[in-house]
């Protein structure tokens, strides 16, 4: 697609692109440099990871290695996210810009659609929600692993997954193997997700990596109590014991079964992370915030480029 990009570009007038990840950025990068474009390169989480074969791996960090060197400017949304490239990739530097959250939209105070009634759920039971794509980065299967283990434990609980991919099929076919169908839902993807997370009473996110996850910030600013893995990006947001728990991915399907049983079963525990998970969203991930960090990124880049030509 790079010369139907660079007549796009062209036609269009274009005087700055912003890639938002790997595959954003291998596709506009050739024809913003062709043209002397300023690129800047939003890294949410690198195409490189724990669990890839070696050779995979290293042509991924490779790969990451010519995209981060051709764009104008790097921003990784967290500071572990741009360490996790200085590690990897010689001379790497970034600039790190927070994700934030519009709060007017995700906020506990708006009204929401009743989705618990839309989907059968009773007003009392406890619901556990995972909203995400259904691969193995983001650990389904897992997750239905330890919901069933803990379902034995509390049987009011109900889990509510949100999202497509590869491992959907996996995931409806071990929902059935556990004998757990009554008591897990699973739904295609929904552009409604505020009244879906105002439904929900736990939000999970069992991933084995992330940059800095928008679907977490969401939930926060929600005011969801949290349960997710100790992985870049997500341990900078949650404080282990204070806005949510932090669990490790060693043994990770006993790791959720137990805090699942735990914050399930502790209502001020939830409370107090509704409290401070909203208040860390304010503070630190807000909307607001990380558009103007961007502008200043964008003015002094045109600017730039303006004094160049």
């Amino acid at each position: 697609v790079w010369k139907m990009v660079k007549r796009l570009m062209v036609s269009e007038q274009i005087e700055l692109v912003h890639a938002h990840g790997t595959r954003a950025n291998s596709n506009v990068f050739w024809a913003a440099r062709a043209l002397k474009i300023p690129i800047v390169y939003t890294i949410h989480g690198w195409s490189f990871h724990v669990d890839q074969n070696p050779l995979v791996k290293l042509v991924r960090i490779q790969g990451e290695k010519l995209l981060t060197s051709k764009s104008s400017l790097n921003i990784a949304v967290s500071s572990s996210n741009r360490q996790t490239g200085v590690n990897h990739i010689k001379g790497f530097k970034a600039l790190v810009i927070n994700n934030g959250i519009d709060q007017s939209r995700f906020s506990p105070n708006n009204d929401y659609k009743n989705i618990r009634a839309e989907l059968g759920i009773n007003s009392n039971d406890m619901l556990l929600l995972f909203i995400a794509r259904f691969t193995g980065h983001k650990q389904p299967l897992a997750l239905i692993n330890a919901f069933a283990i803990a379902l034995k434990e509390m049987p009011e609980l109900k889990l509510l997954m949100v999202g497509e991919g590869d491992d959907r099929e996996k995931a409806e076919e071990l929902v059935k193997e556990l004998g757990i169908k009554s008591s897990v839902l699973l739904l295609n993807f929904r552009q409604d997700v505020p009244d879906i997370l105002a439904a929900a009473n736990i939000f999970i996110l069992p991933s084995l990596w992330e940059g800095l996850p928008i679907g977490l910030l969401e939930a926060m600013s929600m005011g969801k109590a949290i349960i997710a893995t100790n992985v870049d990006g997500t341990c900078e947001v949650i404080d282990n014991e204070e806005n949510g728990l932090l669990v490790e991915l060693t043994n990770l399907e006993q790791n959720l079964s137990k805090a699942i049983i735990r914050l399930a079963g502790d209502p001020v525990l939830r409370e107090k992370f509704r409290i401070n998970a909203i208040d860390t969203v304010d503070s630190r991930f807000n909307a607001k915030a990380m558009t103007r960090e961007i502008e200043k990124v964008y003015l002094n880049l045109i600017q730039t480029k303006q004094k160049n030509t």
